[in-house]
C-alpha cells in the first residue's frame, strides 16, 4: 500500500499549558514548552512510557479525533473539522497521486508536531524544536520498546522525509495538505451560504508545487468564484501583494512554492 502512514500530532497546540502549576503567569515567568508538560495535562494523565505495547500510543491518537483545527477555530466555525477529519480526506486524496509517484510505492507521514499557524507568533526555530521533541517522545518514549523499536524508527524516518521536503513524495503530501485546506475553505463557505468569507486562506493555493495538484486547486477556486458570483468576497491575487509581515508569516509556514 503506497500510503502506509498518515499521522499528525498537531493536537499538542490545543492542550499545551503555558505554565506549570504554581509558576507565576507573567510573560517573563513562562516556562518553555515541553512535551512532558503537555501530556501531563491530558485526561488520564501521562501515558505509560517504555511499554512494549503500543496501547499508550493508541490512546494518544484519540486527541486527533477531538482536537479542532486551529485555523478554523479563529473564525468561530461551529463544529469545525478535527485533525483526524483533515487527515482522512488527505489520505483519500493520496490515492489519486500522479503515476510518477504511485510507481515508487512510497510511505507518507504528514507533519507530526504541534499545530502552529502563521498567526501564532511562534518562530520557525521554535516550531521545529517542538515538532522534533514531539516525534522523539512518540518514537522513543512511547514506541521505543514496541516491536523492537522498529515501528517507531519507521515513523520517525517517514516524518523526517516529509519535513525535509526533498523528495517528490514529500512534495506531493505537502501539496495534498494545502489542497485539503482549500477544499475545506470552500465547503465551509457553502455551508454558511455567503455569510462567511474565508478568502484569506485562498493564498495557500499559490504555494502548491506539483502541476497535477495545481490543476485541482484551480478547479476548486473556479467553483468558489461561481459560488460567490457578483457578491463581494476576498480572494488572493498575485497582482495584489499581501502586507509584508503577513506574507513573511505565511511563506515561513507554507513555504515558497514556485508561484
Amino acid at each position: 500500500m503506497y500510503s502506509r502512514s498518515l499521522i499528525r500530532t498537531e493536537f499538542f497546540s490545543r492542550c499545551s499549558p503555558t505554565t506549570e502549576p504554581g509558576i507565576l503567569t507573567s510573560s517573563s515567568a513562562k516556562a518553555p514548552w515541553t512535551v512532558e508538560r503537555v501530556v501531563a495535562k491530558l485526561p488520564g494523565g501521562t501515558p505509560v512510557a517504555g511499554s512494549s505495547s503500543p496501547v499508550p500510543f493508541f490512546h494518544m491518537l484519540e486527541r486527533l479525533e477531538t482536537a479542532k483545527r486551529e485555523g478554523w477555530r479563529r473564525y468561530a466555525i461551529p463544529h469545525g473539522e478535527s485533525i483526524s477529519d483533515h487527515m482522512y480526506r488527505m489520505s483519500l486524496i493520496t490515492m489519486f497521486a500522479p503515476q510518477s509517484i504511485l510507481e515508487n510505492q512510497y510511505p507518507t507521514l504528514h507533519e507530526d508536531g504541534p499545530h502552529i499557524t502563521p498567526m501564532d507568533g511562534v518562530t520557525k526555530h521554535e516550531k521545529n524544536r517542538r515538532e522534533e521533541a514531539t516525534m522523539d517522545y512518540f518514537t522513543s518514549s512511547l514506541l521505543g520498546k514496541v516491536n523492537g523499536g522498529i515501528t517507531g524508527k519507521d515513523i520517525y524516518d517517514i516524518w523526517r522525509e516529509y519535513e525535509d521536503g526533498e523528495t517528490l513524495e514529500s512534495e506531493f503530501i505537502q501539496d495534498v495538505d494545502k489542497i485539503e485546506l482549500v477544499l475545506q475553505m470552500v465547503d465551509y463557505e457553502r455551508v454558511h451560504e455567503h455569510k462567511l468569507d474565508l478568502g484569506d486562506f485562498s493564498w495557500v493555493s499559490s504555494r502548491i508545487v506539483l502541476p497535477e495538484v495545481k490543476e485541482w486547486a484551480s478547479e476548486v477556486l473556479r467553483e468558489r468564484e461561481g459560488f460567490w458570483g457578483g457578491r463581494q468576497h476576498a480572494a488572493y491575487s498575485a497582482g495584489e501583494p499581501l502586507e509584508e509581515k503577513s506574507l513573511a508569516q505565511k511563506v515561513e509556514y507554507y513555504g515558497d512554492g514556485d508561484a
